[in-house]
């Protein structure tokens, strides 16, 4: 607000040194301070865009007093379009066509400086509602913006979360391919033992075992009788040459028990019909 801060600093652009003194006279008399709340800081002569930037800057308002010839309407048109970035307001003073400000009325000077104030202020005026649609559109912006930070806040947190969750499960994963790995190696090697389990069961199913029986419990259960002579029994045994049937040593050892009651029961019958010879 105008009324908490200093007068509003207004810089004056003319063309050369003789046009610093004649607007200087002419404002000598004139308390723009009090009437305006303005003061002039400096009357700069320049035609150079450079030095009108360098002496310009962090000026409230900046009045362009060149003469009303080609030449100085032109020289304003420059400095009014290249300079509005660099200060509050641009405003040019508008002397009658074909003055030229070293020679103009002082009073006219006056008269077209403070008009280009008041121009500049109404100009200020009509910003005003632009402005403040643009701080309600920068606090709207703010407020989304402020929203925007919370969700990214949030979402930042679930990225963390999501982090250190998927940090876990790759550990976990790692350590559930190592197992898996360890049971591959097993399961390699439970196949090879089971392969050659496999196969040793094979030969041995192609063998045929005989079974033991005691001989002389077997020859009682048959016949009903002691066995008195196993001598004479195997001595049989031996002269029949049967590949699976083996007698000795108080045991008989057949395929099984009916091959080997079978073997005593033609053992009997020749032992009988032997002793019947030798009758």
């Amino acid at each position: 607000m105008l009324d908490n801060r200093g007068p509003i600093d207004v810089r004056i652009i003319v063309e050369g040194a003789s046009d610093v003194e004649s607007v200087s006279k002419a404002l000598q008399d004139v308390s723009l301070g009090s009437e305006y709340h303005i003061t002039i800081s400096s009357i700069i002569p320049t035609t150079s865009l450079e030095i009108a930037k360098r002496a310009v800057e962090g000026a409230d308002i900046v009045l362009i007093a060149t003469d009303a010839d080609a030449t100085g309407r032109e020289l304003a048109e420059k400095f009014q379009r290249n300079l509005k970035e660099s200060v509050g307001h641009v405003e040019r003073v508008k002397l009658p066509y074909g003055h030229d400000v070293e020679y103009i009325d002082p009073r006219l000077m006056v008269e077209e400086i403070k008009n280009a104030i008041i121009r500049a202020g109404l100009s200020s005026i009509a910003n005003i509602r632009k402005l403040r649609k643009l701080e309600e559109e920068v606090l709207k912006f703010k407020s989304e913006i402020d929203e925007l930070a919370n969700e990214n806040s949030t979402l930042k947190d679930e990225n963390n979360s999501l982090s250190n969750e998927l940090e876990k499960i790759i550990k976990e994963r790692d350590e559930l391919n190592s197992k898996l790995g360890e049971l591959e190696e097993k399961l390699i090697n439970l196949q090879e033992e089971h392969h050659k389990i496999k196969e040793k069961y094979k030969e041995l199913k192609s063998k045929s075992f005989l079974e033991m029986f005691p001989l002389h419990e077997l020859w009682k259960d048959l016949f009903n009788e002691e066995l008195e002579n196993e001598k004479e029994i195997v001595k049989v045994a031996d002269t029949l040459k049967t590949e699976k049937l083996i007698i000795g040593q108080g045991y008989i050892a057949a395929p099984s028990k009916e091959d080997a009651i079978t073997c005593l029961r033609t053992i009997r019958t020749i032992l009988f019909l032997m002793s019947k010879t030798e009758e």
